[in-house]
């Protein structure tokens, strides 16, 4: 998952961008509210982690004017601010979650992949593709029952992929997937692990759109 970590805390957020990345996201982590503002209208992320008590801008004005201005990523407060108008202001401002701090990596991974869900219009919490199936709790994939390993790349576009069933992503797309801010992209990147979930999982999984991008193909 592609996501804006929004935290001026530099220990936690060094904890979160690396327990996240950990867990195979690719997060681009800002430590300001007007960076923040920026970042949103200039990337593509699928879900936001936004303090509320930010220098410059507070996180609270962020979120209204990126949904004013038609955002429409995830977002979940993470905030040491526990009084209920607070959380009510958040959620009524647009957010999809509410987390007080200090909170465990696990309940806060729990909780975006239940948000995402509920963005995809899903309860399942598995992506089922014939006999793949992929869980993003467990970061496992099996084919048939079968357990396939994947490197974390290689999850990382089989899941854009089979979130988005049904449509093209284009190259551009997947390498946001792939790589956050600063991370050096080579030309070729998606092709290579597009042709390695191929040789796993079949040459017809993955179809190509010439000049396009890429589609989820006939079941493995």
């Amino acid at each position: 998952m592609k996501i804006q970590l929004v935290e001026d805390d530099p220990m936690l957020g060094d904890a979160l961008r690396l327990g996240l990345t950990q867990e195979g996201h690719v997060v681009d982590w800002i430590r300001n509210g007007e960076d923040a503002a920026l970042s949103l209208r200039l990337g593509r992320y699928e879900l936001v982690l936004l303090d509320l008590g930010l220098p410059d801008r507070s996180g609270l004005e962020v979120l209204v004017d990126y949904r004013r201005s038609g955002g429409e990523a995830a977002v979940i407060i993470i905030t040491a601010r526990d009084a209920v108008s607070e959380r009510i202001a958040g959620l009524d401002a647009g957010a999809d979650d509410y987390l007080i701090k200090p909170f465990d990596l696990d309940e806060l991974a729990a909780r975006m992949r239940a948000v995402q869900r509920r963005r995809l219009g899903r309860a399942e919490p598995l992506l089922v593709h014939g006999d793949l199936k992929l869980n993003p709790a467990t970061r496992t994939c099996s084919l048939h029952g079968t357990e396939v390993l994947l490197s974390p790349r290689e999850f990382a576009l089989l899941e854009a992929l089979l979130e988005a069933s049904g449509k093209v992503l284009s190259k551009e797309v997947l390498e946001e997937r792939l790589y956050g801010w600063g991370s050096e992209i080579e030309s070729n990147a998606v092709e290579v692990y597009i042709h390695h979930l191929r040789k796993k999982f079949g040459a017809k999984l993955i179809r190509t759109v010439r000049g396009v991008g890429y589609l989820l193909g006939d079941p493995p």
